[in-house]
């Protein structure tokens, strides 16, 4: 039960010590989220107090399935894009129909990440490597800047999630600015860069809530133009659930299975990070697709709109003490007592406070670092994340996230059909034999024999490459060559193609009087060179477990003993 239920694995041993970190941890978490929460439903394009709604019921969910301790679920920046993107190129009516969907989006996600975490799919996150991530993450965060510059300019502007658009359309109302709106904007900004750099715990986001409250409610710049929260209802959420037509279904499919992957890669990736820190847990992939997938369902029901682990509130969590799933409880509380009792409170909360905590958020989105690090280490890795941003900005959201997993592949692929082959010689004095690009002037040079190691699988993708190469090396011996050995031990796998592509290899140097030797394979190696026949066209005596020992053989007349014989023809029953 502790596996699918993660809460009776801390709760049944839940001791005091534990409660003096969670308090605290919550209590902070809780204060954040309210304005964050409210913040980012309006990149969502949502009425505020649905921020509200998603910082509720999901944290509890996740409390008692979730495998990470310090995981603080609840609406995000980059999901609340992803949402805005996938339903604004829908045909919805209005703004009832567009929360509807907004909610049933959360279910329809639950739903495929539940499933997921049932099959034990946990590996998936896999494909959505660091670099597409990244750049996805940062083309993310600009559309997002932008997306909020009408609320820190205090001007309509006509919402775009493809970058050049967005630009054109802020430049041709930049005349319109309000000064008092862009003013306290840019104030909420420069208050929370100055209170995170004094201490990270802090409630900068929530002082400057209650700094544009008070602004507000003691001067008359609403007179001005400066824009209003305005009534939020107040007390908590009823259960919902909205029916969508055939043809929204249809069309919501590619958004929700996007988000599902997204959210699911965010909260794993900063689940294991803060894993690191702690010893007495470990984070199961699939038990958080499963955890995810019923916060989703259930805070759906509840009128809650996607939500995932947030990067920001997860590392206050750890920062403030959080121990167990209980300071989420806390969090939760807090946020149900802003719903019951504080919302008349955010009236005169303006707009731009909550866009100047979304422009820090933005901020944090952006890595800098990581690019020019792959752009010096990793070319290809660069391109791969430069791709996803461009075609992010300037295609799509979903484009992009589709364009970078696509491209992962091909050059996984591409990788894997053209792995790295060395020429090896022996270290003169040794039984060392390396890569003689890499030591020239350190191996014996000979003409009479080829060592030729391939550090990949050889399967149908490769086997071209493989035959070239090993006929372009052998070529350059000459005359004199008189043995091949194939150093195996970066030989993991030999398909069907692979297999008769070496055999036809033994074959050809038979024929020009070569002989051919295998060295080092590994077990999975060696079941295939006998279930596939190719033993037989090599002979057991060509079959060697060091390369050395082949060398010997082939100088020296030096055979094999009993037990490396019996090693060497070892094979899985």
């Amino acid at each position: 039960m502790k596996r699918y239920f993660p809460i009776l694995d801390w709760l049944p041993n839940y001791s005091k010590k534990q409660f003096k970190g969670d308090l605290p941890a919550g209590l902070t978490v809780g204060v954040i989220l309210v304005p964050q929460g409210m913040a980012y439903a309006m990149i969502a394009g949502l009425p505020p107090v649905y921020g509200l709604y998603a910082a509720l019921f999901p944290q509890l969910v996740y409390a008692i399935l979730g495998t990470s301790r310090q995981l603080a679920v609840g609406p995000v920046a980059l999901d609340s894009l992803l949402v805005a993107s996938g339903l604004g190129a829908l045909k919805l009516s209005g703004i009832t129909d567009y929360i509807s969907m907004a909610i049933f989006l959360a279910f329809f996600m639950g739903c495929i990440q539940l499933f997921l975490g049932l099959l034990r799919m946990g590996f998936l996150v896999n494909f959505l490597s660091k670099p597409v991530i990244s750049g996805f993450t940062s083309a993310a965060a600009l559309i997002i800047g932008f997306s909020q510059l009408k609320h820190l300019m205090g001007v309509s502007i006509e919402g775009s999630s493809h970058i050049h658009e967005a630009v054109v359309n802020t430049f041709q109302v930049i005349g319109q600015t309000n000064l008092y709106t862009l003013g306290i904007g840019i104030a909420g900004i420069l208050i929370i860069l100055l209170l995170r750099k004094w201490k990270r715990a802090f409630p900068a986001s929530l002082f400057v809530v209650l700094l544009g409250i008070a602004l507000m409610y003691f001067s008359n710049l609403q007179e001005s133009g400066v824009q209003l929260v305005g009534a939020i209802p107040k007390g908590l959420p009823a259960f919902h659930f909205t029916t969508p037509s055939q043809e929204q279904f249809v069309a919501i499919f590619p958004i929700a299975l996007a988000l599902a992957l997204v959210a699911f890669t965010e909260a794993v990736s900063i689940g294991k990070s803060l894993e690191h820190k702690h010893d007495d847990y470990k984070v199961d992939a699939s038990q958080e697709l499963v955890a995810l997938g019923s916060a989703n369902i259930i805070g759906s029901l509840f009128q809650s709109y996607p939500t995932t682990g947030g990067f920001s509130r997860s590392a206050v969590n750890h920062e403030a003490g959080a121990k167990t799933g209980m300071a989420a409880v806390i969090a939760a509380i807090i946020v149900a007592a802003t719903l019951l009792f504080l919302t008349p409170v955010f009236y005169f909360l303006p707009k731009a406070a909550l866009a100047s905590i979304i422009m820090v958020a933005v901020l944090g989105l952006m890595d800098f670092k990581y690019p020019i690090h792959l752009l010096r280490n990793h070319r290809d890795e660069f391109l791969l994340l430069l791709i996803t941003f461009m075609v992010t900005l300037f295609i799509g959201i979903i484009q992009g996230i589709i364009v970078g997993v696509l491209f992962s592949l091909l050059l996984l692929v591409y990788r894997t059909a053209k792995p790295h082959i060395a020429e090896l010689s022996r270290i003169t004095g040794t039984n060392y034999f390396k890569n003689v690009e890499r030591f020239p002037n350190e191996v014996e040079h000979r003409t009479d024999l080829l060592i030729f190691r391939f550090d990949g699988q050889l399967y149908f993708g490769n086997t071209n490459y493989f035959k070239s190469e090993l006929a372009k090396r052998s070529g350059k011996k000459g005359a004199q060559l008189r043995a091949i050995i194939l150093n195996a031990e970066s030989l993991n796998y030999i398909d069907s193609t692979g297999g008769n592509v070496l055999l036809n290899v033994i074959k050809e140097m038979k024929k020009k009087g070569v002989r051919f030797m295998i060295s080092g394979a590994i077990g999975p190696t060696r079941d295939k060179l006998f279930k596939n026949g190719i033993i037989d066209e090599l002979g057991e005596e060509n079959l060697f477990i060091q390369t050395h020992e082949a060398v010997d053989f082939l100088d020296k007349g030096k055979a094999n003993t009993d037990m490396q014989n019996k090693i060497v023809r070892q094979t899985k029953p």
